[in-house]
């Protein structure tokens, strides 16, 4: 799947979010500890998946001009 970093990435900063809301919610600082290093995560991710997809795409594109 051509969006799947990008995907699971948004994922686990909807995760991460969750639990540092939750852990501050409940105060457990190791929760929302957790939650930041996934959000963080996530985001990272999601950043490679759109530049994995942006280099495949530019090669595509660089691909149809050569064969036109």
């Amino acid at each position: 799947m051509r969006y799947e970093d990008e995907v699971k990435g948004k994922g686990k900063q909807v995760i991460g979010s969750t639990k540092e809301h939750l852990g501050k919610l409940v105060g457990d600082h190791d929760l929302e500890e957790s939650g930041k290093l996934d959000h963080a995560e996530g985001t990272v991710q999601e950043t490679v998946g759109k530049a994995k997809r942006k280099v495949g795409e530019a090669i595509e594109d660089l691909g149809d001009r050569i064969a036109s």
